[in-house]
C-alpha cells in the first residue's frame, strides 16, 4: 500500500461522506417542513403543491445519495486494481502514441468512464423526473442527445488535447503556459460559439415573434442601456417542463434565451422582470469576473498538471508504468478524475460568489422595473412550477445552491424596496 494511493482514497471517502450527510440532513430539515404550509409560502403555494414539492426533494435527495454510493464504489475499484493502466495500455496499442492516436485514447477513457453513470441518467429522466410530471422526452430524444454529444466531444476535443500533447512536446519546460493560453482562448470562443452554433443542434431556438411581449422587452432592453441583439426563445418542452431563462455571449454576440415553458408560466409584467435580472448580470460586470476567476483557476490547474507530469511518484501510485508516469495523457486522466476531491470542499465559495452576483442582479432589476413585486412573483412562480425545495438546510445549501433560497431573495428584495 502507498502513501499517495491511501490519501486520495481518505480523500474520495472524505467527500463522500460529507456529501451523504449534507444529503441526510437536507432530508431530516425538509420532512420537519412537512404537513402544513409555513406561514411565508402560503401567498402563493397551497398544500398539494408544497408536499409535492416536499416528495419531488426527497425522491431526488435518496436518488442522488445512492448515485454517490455507487460513484464511489466504482471509483474505489477503478483506482485500487489497476484498471487505468490496463485500459491506457490496450486502447495505446489500437491507436498508437501519437498526438492524435493519444487524443482518441484519453476521450475514449472517458467515454468508458461515463458508461457506469448511464443507467442512473436514464433512471433520473424517465423515472424521477417521469413521476413528477416533468419528462417530456422520448429514449430516441434521449440517445440522440447522447450520441450528439459524444460526437461534439470528440471532433472538439481531439484537436484540442493534440494542441496540447503537441505544446508538451515542443513547448519545453512551460508548455503549460502556452496550454492555459490555448485552452483559456477556446473557453472564449466556445462562449460565443455554443449559444450560436452548438445549441442550436440541440434545440430550435428562434426570434421572439412580434407582439406586446417583444416591445415590452426590447423597451427594457433600451431602457436599460443593454440594446439586445435579439431575444431568442427556445423549446425547452421538447424534454422538460422545467423553465428557465439564461444570457450566453458578450459584446455584439451576447444573447437572452428564454424557455417557451417560461412564456408559458409567467404573464409579460414577470417575464420582464426575468429578463432585467439577467440584464443585470451583464450590466454589473458578472460575466467577466467569471471569465477572470475561470482564468486564474484555469492557470493554477494547468500549473498544478505541469508539476504532475514531472513527478512521476504521482502515476506510478496508480500502477502506471514507469514509462508511461511522466507521459500527460495518464496524468490528465487522473488529474481530471481526482480534481473533484478538491472542487467539493471550495464549492461554498464559489456558491457564495454566485449567491452574491444574484442578489446584485436582483436589486438592478428591482430598480429597473420600478418595484419589487414583479419580480417576486416571478420568483414564487418558478418555484412553484419547477418543484423547489423552499427549506433546503442552510449547510447544504450553501454547499450546493449557487441562487439564494426564495425567502432570502425575496427579504433582500423587500429590504431594498423599503430603504
Amino acid at each position: 500500500m502507498n502513501t499517495v494511493w491511501l490519501l486520495v482514497v481518505l480523500l474520495l471517502l472524505a467527500k463522500t461522506a460529507a456529501s451523504l450527510i449534507l444529503d441526510a440532513l437536507n432530508l431530516q430539515y425538509c420532512r420537519k417542513c412537512a404537513g402544513e404550509v409555513p406561514e411565508a409560502f402560503r401567498g402563493f403555494i397551497d398544500a398539494q403543491a408544497y408536499e409535492k414539492s416536499i416528495d419531488y426533494t426527497v425522491a431526488k435527495a435518496r436518488f442522488g445519495m445512492l448515485n454517490d454510493a455507487f460513484d464511489t464504489i466504482v471509483l474505489l475499484c477503478i483506482l485500487s486494481f489497476g484498471f487505468l493502466p490496463w485500459a491506457y495500455d490496450l486502447a495505446s496499442s489500437w491507436f498508437g502514441y501519437g498526438i492524435w492516436g493519444q487524443s482518441v485514447v484519453l476521450l475514449g477513457l472517458l467515454f468508458v468512464l461515463s458508461l457506469p453513470g448511464l443507467p442512473f441518467e436514464w433512471w433520473h429522466t424517465f423515472r424521477i423526473e417521469e413521476r413528477f410530471g416533468f419528462n417530456k422526452s422520448t429514449t430516441g430524444l434521449w440517445l440522440s442527445d447522447k450520441g450528439k454529444g459524444l460526437f461534439l466531444g470528440f471532433l472538439i476535443g481531439c484537436p484540442l488535447l493534440a494542441l496540447l500533447l503537441f505544446l508538451v512536446e515542443s513547448a519545453g519546460v512551460y508548455w503549460w503556459v502556452w496550454g492555459f493560453a490555448a485552452f483559456f482562448l477556446f473557453q472564449l470562443i466556445l462562449v460565443v460559439a455554443f449559444p450560436m452554433f452548438i445549441m442550436p443542434l440541440f434545440n430550435k431556438m428562434e426570434p421572439l415573434e412580434d407582439g406586446s411581449l417583444r416591445e415590452r422587452l426590447f423597451a427594457l432592453s433600451d431602457r436599460t442601456g443593454f440594446l439586445a441583439q435579439t431575444i431568442l426563445k427556445m423549446d425547452g418542452s421538447r424534454r422538460s417542463t422545467h423553465s428557465n431563462a439564461f444570457f450566453a455571449g458578450f459584446g455584439r454576440f451576447r444573447r437572452i434565451v428564454l424557455y417557451d415553458t417560461l412564456m408559458e408560466q409567467m404573464n409579460e409584467e414577470e417575464l420582464e422582470a426575468v429578463l432585467a435580472h439577467e440584464i443585470g448580470h451583464y450590466k454589473l460586470g458578472h460575466i467577466p469576473k467569471m471569465v477572470a476567476l475561470s482564468a486564474v483557476s484555469g492557470l493554477v490547474m494547468f500549473a498544478a498538471l505541469g508539476w504532475l507530469t514531472t513527478s512521476p511518484w504521482f502515476a506510478q501510485a496508480f500502477f502506471f508504468s514507469e514509462a508511461d508516469s511522466q507521459a500527460l495523457v495518464p496524468v490528465l486522466l487522473l488529474f481530471m478524475i481526482l480534481s473533484g476531491f478538491i472542487s467539493f470542499w471550495l464549492s461554498p465559495l464559489s456558491s457564495a460568489l454566485s449567491r452574491k452576483h444574484e442578489y446584485e442582479a436582483d436589486a438592478f432589476a428591482r430598480n429597473a422595473v420600478g418595484g419589487a413585486e414583479p419580480l417576486i412573483s416571478a420568483l414564487r412562480n418558478l418555484h412553484e412550477k419547477n418543484l423547489s425545495n423552499l427549506t433546503p438546510h442552510p449547510l447544504y445549501s450553501a454547499f450546493h445552491y449557487s441562487h439564494p433560497t426564495l425567502l432570502e431573495r425575496e427579504s433582500a428584495l423587500q429590504s431594498v424596496a423599503q430603504s
